[in-house]
This record gives structure tokens, C-alpha cells and sequence, in this order.
């Protein structure tokens, strides 16, 4: 597998088009720090760490997903990054981009509160 955090976008994008309510996705330390944020940030119901995998349980409203796009930015081929000043809007506020930062994986406000740049890794809305 050449990207693996696509890999993971693109199981719980396929999750949520057929409404599963939970996807299990292959563990490595960035793909948990980034179900912790959508988690935190309430993007998803729930997400627990399972021997070598992660469970999300996706969450709705009524029958429709609280997530309605999860899009790659910054590829292995292509790499995109952002200075703190210059830090992606995603959806006018409404949706959150992640970042890789010096300090760790962290939501586009949160980079911006803390003045600090990095690798835009997607964005969630």
C-alpha cells in the first residue's frame, strides 16, 4: 500500500456511502491520531484500538452521515503544506482540515491558535 491514510479515507467514505455503522481500518500510530481528532471534534460516534486495527463507529444524523466528503490534500507524490498564517478554510469554518505539524497531528484551527505550519493531510466536512 503506497498511502495509507487514503486507504483509510476511502474505507469509511465507502462506509458511509452504503451507511455501515462501523469500519474497521488496518492501525499505524497516524491513522489513530487522526480517528482521535474526528472523534474529539465530534466527526465521528466513537473509535476504539483493537490489537492491530481501528473501529470507528460513523456517526448520522437521522440517516444521514455527519461526514459528507473526506478529501485527500497532500500526497505522497505531491506534497502540500500551509505556513500558520496561511492555513486552509475549509467549507467557510464549517469543516476542519488536518495538519502535520512539529508538534503533531493537529485540526487547521488548532495550528493557527498555536502559530505553527505544516503538511496539510485532508480535509473533512
Amino acid at each position: 500500500m503506497t498511502d495509507p491514510i487514503a486507504d483509510m479515507l476511502t474505507r469509511m467514505r465507502n462506509a458511509l456511502a452504503t451507511k455501515k455503522a462501523k469500519v474497521v481500518i488496518p492501525m499505524s500510530k497516524i491513522k489513530l491520531d487522526i480517528a482521535k481528532i474526528l472523534e474529539r471534534d465530534g466527526w465521528i460516534e466513537k473509535m476504539k484500538k483493537e490489537d492491530d486495527q481501528i473501529i470507528v463507529k460513523l456517526k448520522y444524523n437521522k440517516e444521514d452521515p455527519v461526514i459528507t466528503l473526506l478529501k485527500r490534500i497532500s500526497k505522497p507524490g505531491c506534497r502540500i503544506y500551509a505556513k500558520s498564517k496561511e492555513m486552509p478554510i475549509v467549507l467557510d469554518h464549517l469543516g476542519i482540515a488536518i495538519i502535520s505539524t512539529p508538534q503533531g497531528l493537529m485540526t487547521n484551527k488548532e495550528a493557527k491558535r498555536k502559530k505553527v505550519g505544516g503538511e496539510v493531510l485532508c480535509e473533512i466536512y
